[in-house]
């Protein structure tokens, strides 16, 4: 990763708003959310919440997809893991064992960090 995609990232989390937004589509994994439902568990207003995914849109840490009538958004996992690669490449003077491999690939991923129980949310088909 370059200095300037890690500056954009680092400047885009660097908000509490988007952070939690990340948070929260890094915890739901690559299928992402809508962008209503995002807003509705954030209590963030929906002008506000376009501009926050914009944001992090831009830095290349989510991206988004059409499904019909509804956005949704998913964190970008491959530039997610370029961003720690970058910040910990050079780890403890030449000692990366101390700050311990970083995932490379999906299955790496996952392995390293096991999905989280269940979320309690619920669809619209599954609270009709």
């Amino acid at each position: 990763m370059e200095m300037t995609a890690a500056l954009a990232a680092l400047t885009a989390l660097a908000n509490d708003t988007r952070l939690a937004i990340f948070r929260m589509l890094v915890q739901q994994g690559p299928d992402g959310l809508p962008a209503g439902e995002i807003g509705a568990d954030l209590k963030v207003a929906a002008a506000t919440l376009s501009f926050h995914l914009k944001e992090l849109e831009r830095a290349g840490l989510v991206h988004a997809r059409r499904a019909g009538r509804q956005i949704f958004y998913a964190a970008d996992f491959a530039q997610m893991r370029g961003l720690l690669t970058f910040l910990t490449e050079d780890c403890c003077g030449g000692h990366p064992d101390i700050c311990g491999p970083l995932p490379a690939s999906t299955q790496a991923a996952a392995d390293c960090c096991p999905p989280a129980a269940k979320s309690s949310r619920k669809t619209k088909k599954e609270t009709a």
